[in-house]
């Protein structure tokens, strides 16, 4: 179980749940955050490099966000972060698709001056037919345990 940094290991692999995005919700997120035609009408969507209504990508970072803090890859202790490298939007998420997140820690650098360090998880948000739609490359904080 990992419950604080030194638990963590390069390699380690997350896997989240999978949540299907509904016509309802691409609409209603974009009519509060992200008011574009490509995301509130479908008609308007279908002429655009889109092609067709498609969700946010905020909506769809939000989304993993959701996904990545439930999976609760640093055990007891809250997603804390100092940024975000690497984030991509590489497909439109469309009515009814179904994603998940994978994740891969692929840095680990403890502090040498606070009792934290900080982990790189090399996340992926992936459609139901495997295609990466979302990436992202949080700097996390995580907890040291306490000596």
């Amino acid at each position: 179980m990992i419950e604080w940094f030194d638990d963590l290991k390069i390699g380690m692999r997350f896997k989240s749940e999978a949540v299907t995005v509904s016509k309802e919700d691409i609409i209603r997120f974009a009519s509060e955050y992200d008011p574009q035609p490509f995301h509130l009408d479908e008609e308007a969507a279908k002429k655009t490099i889109l092609g067709g209504l498609a969700a946010s990508g905020w909506h769809t970072a939000a989304i993993a966000m959701r996904l990545a803090a439930n999976s609760r890859p640093f055990g007891p202790h809250p997603l804390f972060g100092a940024g975000v490298d690497d984030l991509r939007w590489l497909k439109p998420v469309r009515p009814g698709d179904t994603i998940h997140l994978e994740g891969e820690v692929v840095e680990l650098v403890p502090s040498r001056t606070k009792p934290h360090g900080v982990a790189r998880v090399k996340w992926t948000a992936y459609n139901q037919h495997g295609e990466a739609v979302y990436t992202f490359n949080p700097i996390a904080i995580v907890p040291s345990q306490p000596k």
